[in-house]
Protein backbone atom coordinates (compact mmCIF):
# COMPACT_ATOMS: atom_id res chain seq x y z
CA UNK A 1 0.00 0.00 0.00
CA UNK A 2 1.47 3.35 -1.02
CA UNK A 3 2.00 5.93 1.68
CA UNK A 4 -0.69 8.58 1.58
CA UNK A 5 0.47 11.91 0.27
CA UNK A 6 -0.08 14.82 2.65
CA UNK A 7 -1.73 17.80 1.02
CA UNK A 8 -0.98 21.36 2.01
CA UNK A 9 -4.35 21.43 3.82
CA UNK A 10 -3.42 18.33 5.84
CA UNK A 11 -0.01 19.77 6.75
CA UNK A 12 -1.67 22.98 7.98
CA UNK A 13 -4.16 20.99 10.08
CA UNK A 14 -1.31 18.91 11.54
CA UNK A 15 0.77 22.01 12.30
CA UNK A 16 -2.20 23.58 14.12
CA UNK A 17 -2.93 20.29 15.95
CA UNK A 18 -6.46 20.19 14.55
CA UNK A 19 -7.90 16.67 14.50
CA UNK A 20 -9.26 15.42 11.18
CA UNK A 21 -9.96 12.20 9.39
CA UNK A 22 -8.93 11.59 5.78
CA UNK A 23 -11.30 9.75 3.48
CA UNK A 24 -9.76 8.89 0.14
CA UNK A 25 -11.42 7.56 -2.96
CA UNK A 26 -10.36 6.53 -6.44
CA UNK A 27 -10.95 9.26 -8.95
CA UNK A 28 -8.93 10.50 -11.92
CA UNK A 29 -10.91 13.63 -12.74
CA UNK A 30 -13.37 16.10 -11.29
CA UNK A 31 -16.64 14.72 -9.94
CA UNK A 32 -19.23 16.78 -8.14
CA UNK A 33 -19.78 16.77 -4.41
CA UNK A 34 -22.77 14.44 -4.51
CA UNK A 35 -20.72 11.76 -6.25
CA UNK A 36 -17.83 12.36 -3.84
CA UNK A 37 -20.14 11.83 -0.85
CA UNK A 38 -21.46 8.68 -2.48
CA UNK A 39 -17.90 7.34 -2.97
CA UNK A 40 -16.78 8.15 0.60
CA UNK A 41 -20.04 7.31 2.36
CA UNK A 42 -20.15 10.82 3.85
CA UNK A 43 -23.66 12.06 4.69
CA UNK A 44 -24.79 14.49 1.96
CA UNK A 45 -26.12 17.05 4.45
CA UNK A 46 -22.72 17.17 6.21
CA UNK A 47 -20.71 17.41 2.98
CA UNK A 48 -19.61 20.85 1.83
CA UNK A 49 -18.07 22.24 -1.35
CA UNK A 50 -15.71 25.21 -1.55
CA UNK A 51 -16.67 27.92 -4.02
CA UNK A 52 -14.79 31.11 -4.83
CA UNK A 53 -16.43 34.36 -5.88
CA UNK A 54 -15.22 37.79 -6.84
CA UNK A 55 -16.89 40.98 -5.69
CA UNK A 56 -17.44 44.20 -7.60
CA UNK A 57 -14.35 45.51 -5.74
CA UNK A 58 -12.33 42.69 -7.43
CA UNK A 59 -11.70 41.07 -4.02
CA UNK A 60 -12.08 37.28 -3.76
CA UNK A 61 -14.30 35.47 -1.26
CA UNK A 62 -14.58 31.82 -0.28
CA UNK A 63 -17.94 30.17 0.40
CA UNK A 64 -18.20 26.75 2.04
CA UNK A 65 -21.58 25.46 0.93
CA UNK A 66 -23.57 22.25 1.46
CA UNK A 67 -22.99 20.15 -1.69
CA UNK A 68 -26.68 19.98 -2.60
CA UNK A 69 -27.17 23.76 -2.27
CA UNK A 70 -26.38 26.83 -4.37
CA UNK A 71 -25.04 30.23 -3.35
CA UNK A 72 -27.57 33.08 -3.47
CA UNK A 73 -25.40 35.78 -5.05
CA UNK A 74 -27.38 38.62 -3.46
CA UNK A 75 -27.05 37.12 0.03
CA UNK A 76 -23.37 36.32 -0.61
CA UNK A 77 -22.70 39.92 -1.65
CA UNK A 78 -24.43 41.14 1.50
CA UNK A 79 -22.39 38.91 3.87
CA UNK A 80 -19.20 39.88 2.02
CA UNK A 81 -20.06 43.58 2.19
CA UNK A 82 -20.03 43.90 -1.61
CA UNK A 83 -22.45 45.61 -3.98
CA UNK A 84 -22.48 42.48 -6.15
CA UNK A 85 -20.60 39.22 -6.40
CA UNK A 86 -20.14 36.48 -9.00
CA UNK A 87 -18.57 33.05 -9.03
CA UNK A 88 -15.12 32.95 -10.63
CA UNK A 89 -14.73 31.03 -13.87
CA UNK A 90 -13.64 27.38 -13.53
CA UNK A 91 -10.48 28.08 -15.55
CA UNK A 92 -9.40 30.66 -12.90
CA UNK A 93 -9.68 28.37 -9.85
CA UNK A 94 -6.07 27.17 -9.86
CA UNK A 95 -4.60 30.63 -10.52
CA UNK A 96 -6.61 32.17 -7.66
CA UNK A 97 -6.54 29.38 -5.06
CA UNK A 98 -3.63 27.09 -5.94
CA UNK A 99 -6.06 24.15 -6.03
CA UNK A 100 -7.71 22.33 -8.93
CA UNK A 101 -11.44 22.07 -9.48
CA UNK A 102 -12.71 19.22 -7.34
CA UNK A 103 -9.78 19.55 -4.96
CA UNK A 104 -10.41 23.09 -3.76
CA UNK A 105 -10.50 23.48 0.03
CA UNK A 106 -10.69 26.62 2.17
CA UNK A 107 -7.51 25.49 3.99
CA UNK A 108 -4.18 26.70 2.62
CA UNK A 109 -5.17 28.65 -0.48
CA UNK A 110 -2.48 30.84 -2.08
CA UNK A 111 -3.88 33.74 -0.04
CA UNK A 112 -6.21 33.83 2.93
CA UNK A 113 -9.43 35.21 1.47
CA UNK A 114 -12.44 36.23 3.56
CA UNK A 115 -14.26 32.94 4.13
CA UNK A 116 -17.90 32.22 4.92
CA UNK A 117 -19.30 28.87 6.01
CA UNK A 118 -23.01 28.21 5.57
CA UNK A 119 -24.48 28.48 9.07
CA UNK A 120 -26.11 25.03 8.85
CA UNK A 121 -22.61 23.53 9.33
CA UNK A 122 -22.84 24.50 13.01
CA UNK A 123 -25.53 21.84 13.52
CA UNK A 124 -22.93 19.10 13.08
CA UNK A 125 -20.01 17.92 15.18
CA UNK A 126 -18.15 17.04 11.97
CA UNK A 127 -18.40 18.19 8.35
CA UNK A 128 -16.69 16.97 5.19
CA UNK A 129 -14.69 19.25 2.89
CA UNK A 130 -12.20 18.65 0.10
CA UNK A 131 -8.76 17.59 1.24
CA UNK A 132 -6.85 19.71 -1.24
CA UNK A 133 -6.69 17.28 -4.13
CA UNK A 134 -9.11 15.17 -6.12
CA UNK A 135 -9.71 11.92 -4.26
CA UNK A 136 -9.23 13.36 -0.75
CA UNK A 137 -11.99 14.42 1.64
CA UNK A 138 -11.39 15.72 5.17
CA UNK A 139 -13.76 15.16 8.08
CA UNK A 140 -13.35 17.81 10.78
CA UNK A 141 -15.18 20.06 13.21
CA UNK A 142 -16.83 23.08 11.56
CA UNK A 143 -15.67 25.21 14.53
CA UNK A 144 -12.06 24.06 14.03
CA UNK A 145 -12.31 24.84 10.32
CA UNK A 146 -13.81 28.28 10.97
CA UNK A 147 -11.13 29.11 13.54
CA UNK A 148 -8.32 27.99 11.26
CA UNK A 149 -9.42 29.97 8.19
CA UNK A 150 -10.94 32.87 10.16
CA UNK A 151 -14.34 32.12 8.68
CA UNK A 152 -17.69 33.59 9.60
CA UNK A 153 -20.82 31.44 9.75
CA UNK A 154 -23.55 33.08 7.67
CA UNK A 155 -26.62 32.27 5.60
CA UNK A 156 -26.05 32.68 1.87
CA UNK A 157 -27.76 29.77 0.09
CA UNK A 158 -30.71 29.82 -2.30
CA UNK A 159 -33.96 29.18 -0.42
Amino acid sequence: MAKEVKTNAMRILDKNKIPYELLSYECDEFIDGLHTAEKTGAPVEQSFKTLVAQGKSKAYYVFVVPIAEEVDLKLAAKVAGEKSIEMIHVKDITAVTGYVRGGCTPIGMKKQFPTFIQESAQKYDQIYVSGGRIGYTLKLSPQDLAGLVHAVFADFIVK
